[in-house]
């Protein structure tokens, strides 16, 4: 009878062991993950990076954002500048006994006072950038300062007017502007003045950001080059909140992150993130941790598209993606006290998929535990028949 139950024991086990690659889990297992480029052409696009010192400090320069008092100047104490469309005014003084700009030659075109001042016409910058004086011809104005425009009608005057005295000021702004638009309360067109306006008070003219700053991101177009930053990283470092240009567009972008954990982690959800960006040791904390019932500590992953020129890659890479991306499988070994370090200065991209496979002792736990629940009720069943 010993023996019928041992042969039935061993009967069961083979059968099991034969599927036991049919046993419910949670994804590859590592040795399935290091082993998929032996397993495949030769030619696989997929490339098995170990995360080390050199990796992360190779991904660090990657990730590394040209700020804005960099790539866009603090311009400060710079002057206002008139352009094509603005409204001019122009008040000219004479001292006595003026006679240049006097009622009788003006006509009803001026406004004079007994002070010796004459008003001019308000008129605009026309298309040609100038406007028009008399005796003095067309003043350029596009580009220019109001003290620059007031030093040429002074000098075109000279021996006309007597120690002539000029006073330009802007009287509607056209196109000293810049335009705010994105994930803001209301999309503005802002006039900049002799005050210096800052990035800041564009963003705030707009009503702000409709979404927290930590999920926002903020690009100033400038020309041709944009350049984009955290909005926290902003609100953090005032060198960044430059002095704007006319002309320059801003945009208020609401950019959730998220990345998603899968396989022997305490929570198996998609985890949003900030967009000032987390480590891979936050992004671990957020998902509960490694599950110390299930976990091979050294077998944890990430899964990427990169870019092409991100880091020196062990093997020759082949594009996956149109845009020339590369599927990549970051591996770090978690048994490995140094290996904290790394994770610490990892960084969590947007879509990337944080995989921990299974110990392999997990699986013969799975085995065993099945293999019991059957052969046990056998056996017994046959105990009691055999009496």
């Amino acid at each position: 009878m010993m023996m019928n139950h041992l042969t039935l024991f061993a009967l069961v086990s083979v059968l099991f062991l034969a599927g036991c690659a049919a046993f419910p889990t949670s994804g590859p297992s590592k040795k399935a993950i290091e082993t998929y480029n032996d397993n495949k052409a030769i030619d696989s696009k997929i490339i098995i990076v170990d995360v080390n010192q050199k990796i992360v400090s190779q991904l660090q320069k990657k990730d590394l954002k040209i700020s804005f008092s960099e790539s866009l100047g603090t311009l400060n104490g710079r002057a206002q500048t008139v352009g094509k469309g603005d409204i001019i005014e122009i008040s000219i003084w004479e001292a006595p006994p003026a006679t240049l700009f006097s009622s009788s030659n003006m006509g009803s075109a001026s406004i004079s006072s007994s002070s010796g001042r004459t008003v001019l016409p308000e008129q605009m910058v026309n298309s040609a950038g100038t406007i028009s004086v008399p005796f003095a011809g067309q003043i350029p104005a596009d580009g220019q300062s109001l003290r620059e425009i007031e030093s040429e009608v002074i000098k075109r005057l000279k021996g006309k007017a007597n120690q002539a005295q000029v006073i330009a000021r802007v009287i509607r702004n056209a196109s000293s502007n810049v335009t705010v638009i994105g994930d803001v309360a209301s999309t503005v067109r802002m006039p900049l003045t002799a005050n210096g306006e800052k990035l800041l008070d564009a963003i705030a003219a707009a009503g702000g950001p409709k979404q927290p700053p930590s999920k926002i991101s903020i690009q100033v177009t400038r020309g041709e080059n944009a350049y984009s930053l955290p909005l926290e990283t902003i609100l953090r470092d005032s060198a960044q909140n430059i002095n704007l240009l006319p002309g320059d567009l801003v945009t208020v972008l609401f950019q959730p992150k998220s990345f998603t954990a899968l396989g022997a982690t305490n929570k198996n959800e998609e985890v949003g993130f900030e967009t000032q960006g987390i480590s891979l040791a936050q992004a671990l904390a957020r998902t509960g941790g490694l599950n110390d019932n299930r976990a091979d500590a050294q077998g944890v992953f990430i899964f990427r598209f990169e870019d092409k020129a991100a880091v020196d890659w062990p093997v020759a890479p082949k594009e996956m993606t149109a845009d020339g991306k590369v599927a990549v499988v970051y591996r770090i070994d978690l048994k490995d006290p140094s290996s904290f370090f790394n994770a610490q200065n990892f960084k969590i991209e947007n879509k990337d998929i944080l995989y921990v496979s299974n110990a392999p002792i997990t699986e013969t736990q799975k085995f065993l535990n099945v293999l019991f629940s059957v052969t046990y009720p056998i056996l017994n069943a046959t105990t009691v028949l055999g009496r």
